[in-house]
C-alpha cells in the first residue's frame, strides 16, 4: 500500500512527536526531513559546499547528536533556500514518500512541494512563545546554556526566513488540516492528528475497493 502522511509546520510545534506517534500506530516508515538539511548544515559549518554535501549525504549521519545544536538549526534554515540543494534532496524525499508500506514525513514543504498528492496532510503549529519555551527547555536539558529570550528571538527569525524564502516557503497546503498545539498536551495533539489520519485511511481504502470492483 502507498499512503503518505505529510506533516509540515515550524520548529518546536510538535510535528516530530506527532509523526513518530503516527508511524508507531500505523506501522509506516518515518522520515524527519529536517534532519536531512541539518546533516548538510553540519557539513556546511565545517566548510563544505552545501550542494556538494547534499549530493553525498549518507542517511546514517542523521543520528548525529550535533544535529540538534542551535547553530546547526540556523544554518539549516539558511541553506534550505538554495534551489540546487533542495533539488539534490528532492529525489530522496520523494522516493521515501511514495514507498510501499506507507510513509510519515515531517518537514516544512512535504504537503506543498515534495508530495502534494499525499493522502493525509497536517500543518502543525503553535505560538512563537510556546515553541520557544519548548525549545529552551530541550536545550537546558541537553546542557546547552541559553536564555529564553534568545531562543524566542531565534524562533521568530527562523519563522520569518522560512515563510519569506522564494523557494518552497513554509505554508499550509490548501487541503491540510491545521493543528495548533499551543495549549494542547502531547496526548491531545497526537489524538487530533491520528483522528485525521484514520479518517483518510478509511477514505483511501474505500476508494481502492471501488476501483477494484
Amino acid at each position: 500500500m502507498i499512503f503518505t502522511v505529510a506533516i509540515d509546520g515550524p520548529a518546536a510545534a510538535g510535528k516530530g512527536t506527532i509523526a513518530r506517534a503516527i508511524a508507531a500506530e500505523t506501522g509506516f516508515a518515518h522520515l524527519d526531513t529536517g534532519l536531512l538539511y541539518r546533516a548538510v548544515a553540519l557539513r556546511s559549518l565545517a566548510g563544505e559546499d552545501p550542494v556538494t554535501a547534499a549530493r553525498g549525504l549518507d542517511p546514517v549521519a542523521l543520528d548525529d547528536p550535533r544535529l540538534r545544536r542551535p547553530e546547526v538549526s540556523q544554518e539549516a534554515s539558511r541553506i534550505s533556500a538554495i534551489p540546487a540543494l533542495r533539488e539534490a534532496l528532492f529525489a530522496v524525499q520523494r522516493g521515501f514518500a511514495r514507498r510501499e508500506g506507507g510513509a510519515v514525513m515531517d518537514g516544512r514543504d512535504i504537503g506543498t512541494v515534495i508530495c502534494p498528492e499525499a493522502e493525509a496532510k497536517l500543518f502543525v503549529t503553535a505560538s512563537p512563545e510556546a515553541r520557544a519555551r519548548r525549545r529552551w527547555e530541550e536545550l537546558r536539558a541537553a546542557g546547552l546554556g541559553t536564555s529564553y529570550e534568545a531562543t524566542l528571538e531565534e524562533v521568530r527569525a527562523r519563522d520569518a526566513r522560512d515563510a519569506a524564502r522564494a523557494v518552497a516557503p513554509m505554508r499550509p497546503a490548501p487541503d491540510a488540516v491545521v493543528i495548533d498545539t499551543s495549549d494542547l498536551t502531547v496526548a491531545e495533539a497526537v489524538a487530533a492528528a491520528l483522528a485525521v489520519v484514520r479518517d483518510r485511511l478509511v477514505a483511501a481504502e474505500g476508494s481502492r475497493r471501488r476501483q477494484g470492483a
